[in-house]
């Protein structure tokens, strides 16, 4: 590679979320997120707004990544955007725009899968951040889903194993829900659950063979636990409320080191990243780095802003994939259940 600064613009339309990022060489310039708030009042994301809302927000957050990169559209080198998984509205969105935008400028169009892209978040440039080495296990956790990876190269990854219903982060807004809880309701029962007892109320893992996780049920077992409570004490969950999220928690968190430890045993790999708005959570940040002083684990653990839809991993793996000139063909379509 010479020495020519290769300007990526990132672009992210997957769910709720209107990002852009500019990336220079791996390193980021710019990182914009439009949050749709609308959403709130539904307890949960309505696919019809959001893709209104992206189209309304696109063009702003564009403009306002390449100013805080201090570059012109002109001296962009490639166009990337998430084809897929997601909500089939919101990618419409993303992808039209950077079609249009990648054949105006007459610059390439680069395809992004938004679960690989949570993954190689890890590879963006950044000062005293240590980047996993091949072979990783990665961990993808997230609103829409959960999965174990086994990583051997940038674009060589192997699902281990993955969600057989609700993932993660449904868990979490759906027993939040049940609580009374807003949405979204995981950020809360993990801020409730710091003031509680993890051990206060005992929930039963459930039992999914291999690598796969299962959450359905224990959002069921949830439901019915505080039903049968509040039938001999009405402000149950009120009374107890730190120590249920607490509870909840620490079972959750549970479920997902016990695969982890499983997949680490099975493979022997000992490299350890995980991705996705879930990871954002300080009680499985906490367990993972326990993990790594019990185990000799190696973790890695995404900054904030890298854990939530953010179009800076869109950027890094558009960068990525334009050093191997892995491109998109014009007629390129979204793909709501894009695969690996």
């Amino acid at each position: 590679m010479n020495n020519k600064n290769i300007y990526i613009l990132g672009i992210e339309s997957s769910c709720d979320d209107t990002a852009a990022s500019v990336i220079c060489n791996g390193r980021i310039l710019s990182n914009v997120v439009a949050t749709q708030k609308i959403h709130e009042q539904y307890g949960g994301v309505v696919p019809e707004l959001a893709s209104r809302a992206h189209q309304q927000n696109i063009v702003p957050v564009v403009d306002q990544a390449l100013k805080q990169a201090n570059i012109k559209k002109s001296q962009l080198n490639a166009i990337a955007f998430t084809r897929g998984p997601g909500l089939m509205g919101s990618l419409l969105v993303g992808t039209s725009f950077a079609k249009s935008l990648a054949f105006g400028l007459k610059i390439p169009l680069i395809d992004v899968n938004h679960m690989q892209a949570h993954i190689l978040a890890h590879f963006i440039d950044e000062e005293n951040v240590k980047k996993p080495s091949f072979p990783f296990l990665a961990m993808t956790i997230s609103g829409g889903h959960t999965q174990i990876v086994k990583v051997d190269d940038y674009f060589d990854m192997t699902i281990l194993g993955e969600t057989i219903d609700d993932a993660v982060g449904e868990a979490y807004d759906k027993s939040g829900k049940i609580l009374g809880l807003g949405y979204p309701a995981g950020p809360q029962i993990d801020k409730l659950a710091k003031l509680g007892n993890p051990k206060a109320f005992k929930f039963t893992k459930p039992k999914v063979k291999g690598l796969d996780f299962s959450f359905s049920g224990l959002k069921t077992a949830i439901l019915y636990f505080i039903q049968k409570q509040q039938a001999t004490n009405p402000n149950f969950v009120s009374d107890n409320l730190n120590d249920i999220c607490a509870s909840i928690q620490y079972t959750i968190i549970g479920i997902l080191m016990d695969k982890l430890k499983a997949a680490v045993s099975q493979t022997g790999i000992k490299q350890i990243a995980i991705g996705g708005g879930v990871s954002a959570n300080t009680g499985i940040r906490a367990a993972l780095l326990s993990a790594e002083k019990k185990w000799d684990w190696h973790t890695f653990i995404p900054k904030f802003e890298f854990t939530t839809d953010n179009a800076a991993m869109i950027a890094i793996v558009g960068y990525l994939k334009f050093l191997e000139n892995k491109f998109a063909e014009t007629d390129i379509t979204a793909s709501a259940r894009l695969k690996f």
